[in-house]
């Protein structure tokens, strides 16, 4: 082997008459460079003279005395590559390989099986990587819960997404808006197998190419396809409680100029949910006290089906078209009991039982086509893309709701029989133009244009059955909203380094045009307004394996459909969430200090990070007299938000590797403008740390633990988290299998708690939406090479 001969070479040359080799390595099919590519160099009847591996992009530099020589390339699944011979010297001290081109090897792929593994995380000062196909937690699971295996990532129980603790960040699929994150937000991705998922990027601190929104950052979830020539791809089947079966399929083949690739994935769950909720309302001189307990569950069958191909007219030369098509049909049901007391808990007034029967559908396609062309010279490209999304979700809620006096006797004239009809519609198209081109020696400038056209409707009406049973609509709560959203952006990035130094400065402008209409009364709500938002990157080497970087950008939280709509929530007849038609955006000054060491057994990623807020977009709750809660999004004055973050990966031994991620941050909100007492200071943390152990004959054991630190909010505070998950797999079929087993939530500890307090009232939730899931999973790999 080469990599064993590098190892035990010494060079004995003398530095006097010294001269450089350089390239970069990238795989043929997908045009994406190779990191740790093994280069080599040679002279005369094969005597290996030095050598190194490639970096994270594909690049490699090698320091030789003058003379003649010859090279090779080799990367595991890949055709070896040999360089013809070159020479070095005074007159040409430095020879430029170029671009080395690796094809896959195609005649062993029958025999071919997975020898090593990608690591878990790979880490970058712009972006975080993680293979998530490498994480033995995530088999058997969504996309949401996937999520919740990553550093500086959090899920809470509703499957709301933080990053670094804001909940504003965006998240794309395969770098464009998605469907999946739509109406729902990211609860869309509780309907997508993780097993179709390929690797996530997390990025912190984003460019002028990203569009501003998301001030937390960005995280972009990568879809499988793969470009190796031939047929190849995986199957997985899982069985798990509380129920969970599936089959997931990722095919892909490619003959010559055109890959063609499927995604599949079916899937029926059914997830339990309970929880208790306390409360003290102040009407007038009277206490009203509420004790609520909740039980449920949600039985839902998900498909996901992802076609297209790549048809490659020549090297320089891509076109790539996709459809998808996903459809969820959810059945859930919801029982309440509401126990309702005057003065004191010992002074029960009467008790409610509601019951929500819920039957809801969601089909939602995207249509996608990219171009990209590639000019002679490397990295100079232009990349033309068009999305179509197109949602829709029919809900149909049945409510019944009577009403006991304590000793349980009816009382009729309390009883009542409620339905809701909501049906949403969505329609985005986009269109983006992205340009790159060298400049000067190591610099780049990028530019781009795009816009998005978005238009969603949401007819709404809420009737109730009378005396004769008829149901008649319930004023107030019949319209129809409407919601039209247009975005056009351009942006220009400058970059250039030297041979310590790098520097990225870029500026994007976005003009918003948004108009919400309630139709039946006629009120309209238009917006227009133009941003620019500046972003700075300064990236300083001390070696290659101790770099330090700086960053600032500029981003936006717009007020998006959920957070405009006035329709309130009607499951639960006591709290009601609701959006409010005068939100303003809120916009965040990010600026981020990183630093990355290698070392021989591992990495270590810190950073320092400071956020400033104004007009954030907070949800506020407030109890009427009766007892009856609302919850709805304010602009709230400013948040200023501090932060450290550690990550670091360790490998003790080649049997077992670790990881760690912890996030502290300290935060001031000022909410004086909604009431004098929305003002709190608070700190929190939270920590995740996963061990993973290789044992003989295929055996694996994953051991993952995390922990989310109490934090306060506007108008209280949210209770600390601990849960841990467990997991083992054993390669089977001659290695072309997997079998895993993971218990998610060990202790079924994964609670939802809170306390809110304000002006007339005092609410404690308790609610454990996630219980414990034990899953088992069989993935077979069809010739995937290592």
């Amino acid at each position: 082997m080469i990599l064993l001969a590098l190892m035990l070479c010494v060079s004995g040359f003398a530095f006097a008459q010294q001269g450089k080799v350089t390239g970069r390595v990238w795989d043929d099919g997908s045009n994406q460079p190779l990191a740790f590519a093994t280069v080599a160099i040679f002279k005369g009847e094969g005597v290996l003279v030095e050598g190194t591996v490639t970096d994270a992009e594909g690049k490699f530099a090698v320091d030789l005395p003058f003379g003649d020589y010859y090279a090779q390339v080799e990367f595991m699944g890949y055709e070896p590559y040999k360089v013809g011979e070159f020479s070095l010297s005074k007159e040409k001290p430095v020879q430029t390989l170029g671009d080395i081109r690796l094809q896959t090897n195609t005649s062993n792929l029958q025999e071919v099986v997975i020898e090593g593994d990608k690591p878990l995380m790979e880490l970058s000062l712009d972006k975080r990587i993680f293979n998530v196909g490498e994480d033995l937690a995530n088999a058997g699971r969504t996309t949401a819960d996937l999520l919740t295996n990553l550093p500086s990532v959090s899920v809470d129980t509703q499957g709301n997404v933080r990053l670094r603790g804001s909940d504003n960040v965006r998240i794309l699929v395969d770098g464009k808006p998605s469907g999946l994150v739509s109406f729902k937000g990211s609860r869309g991705l509780q309907q997508l197998p993780a097993s179709m998922v390929e690797r996530v990027e997390v990025i912190t601190n984003p460019s002028a190419r990203y569009e501003a929104e998301g001030t937390a950052g960005v995280i972009n979830i990568i879809l499988k396809k793969e470009h190796r020539q031939g047929f190849n791809g995986s199957i997985e089947g899982i069985l798990g409680t509380p129920t969970n079966v599936g089959l997931a399929a990722n095919l892909n083949y490619r003959h010559r100029k055109i890959n063609w690739f499927v995604n599949y994935g079916i899937a029926r769950r059914k997830l339990p949910r309970e929880g208790t909720l306390y409360q003290e309302a102040f009407g007038g001189d009277t206490l009203l006290i509420s004790k609520q307990y909740t039980e449920g569950y949600v039985n839902s069958l998900d498909n996901n089906v992802r076609a297209g191909l790549d048809y490659f007219f020549n090297d320089n030369n891509v076109l790539t078209a996709s459809y998808l098509l996903r459809r969820s049909d959810a059945h859930r049901i919801t029982d309440i009991r509401y126990e309702d007391f005057i003065g004191s808990v010992d002074n029960l007034d009467s008790f409610t039982l509601r019951r929500q029967d819920e039957k809801e559908k969601e089909p939602n396609s995207e249509t996608l086509v990219t171009y990209k062309r590639s000019f002679g010279e490397k990295g100079h490209e232009l990349t033309t893309v068009f999305t179509y999304l197109d949602y829709w979700e029919n809900s149909d809620q049945l409510f019944t709701q009577n009403t006991f006096s304590p000793e349980g006797i009816l009382d009729p004239e309390k009883a009542l029989v409620q339905t809701s009809i909501n049906d949403e519609f969505e329609k985005q198209y986009l269109i983006q133009v992205d340009y790159e081109k060298p400049i000067a020696k190591e610099g780049k400038f990028e530019t781009g244009l795009r816009s998005s056209f978005r238009n969603m409707e949401n007819d709404f009406v809420v009737s109730e059955q009378d005396e004769n049973g008829d149901f008649n609509p319930i004023p107030g709560l019949e319209n129809i909203f409407l919601y039209r959203e247009n975005i056009h952006a351009v942006y220009g990035i400058l970059a250039n380094k030297s041979k310590k130094l790098g520097y990225q400065a870029g500026l994007r402008g976005e003009f918003t045009d948004v108009k919400t209409t309630l139709v039946k009364t006629d009120e309209q709500n238009p917006r227009e307004y133009f941003n620019l938002f500046p972003t700075a990157h300064l990236t300083y080497k001390f070696s290659q394996e101790n770099a330090l970087q700086f960053s600032y950008a500029r981003r936006v939280k717009r007020p998006l459909y959920n957070d405009l709509s006035p329709f309130m929530t009607f499951s639960d007849a006591r709290n009601f969430f609701s959006g409010n038609p005068d939100l303003d955006p809120e916009f965040t000054d990010a600026l981020e200090m990183g630093h990355i060491k290698y070392f021989e057994k591992g990495t270590l990623f810190s950073t320092v990070f400071y956020r400033y807020t104004t007009d954030k977009i907070e949800r506020i709750r407030s109890v009427d007299g009766e007892g009856n809660a609302l919850i709805r999004p304010e602009n709230i004055n400013s948040e200023n938000s501090f932060g450290l973050e550690f990550t670091a990966d360790y490998a003790p031994h080649t049997w077992w590797k670790m990881d760690i991620n912890a996030n502290f941050f300290y935060a001031t909100i000022d909410g004086s403008n909604i009431q004098d007492s929305f003002t709190a200071t608070t700190y929190s943390w939270y920590a995740r740390y996963s061990s993973r152990f290789n044992f003989a004959n295929g055996y694996q054991v994953q051991f993952r633990a995390n922990y989310q630190a109490r934090q306060k909010t506007a108008q209280g505070e949210r209770k600390g988290i601990f849960f841990m998950d467990i997991s083992g797999s054993k390669d089977v079929f001659k290695r072309r299998g997997t079998l895993v087993l993971n218990v998610i939530d060990v202790l079924n500890s994964r609670r939802d708690r809170y306390v809110v307090e304000g002006e007339g009232f005092y609410t404690v939730g308790n609610f454990l939406n996630m219980r414990r899931q034990i899953n088992l999973t069989l993935n077979y790999r069809i010739r995937q090479g290592g």
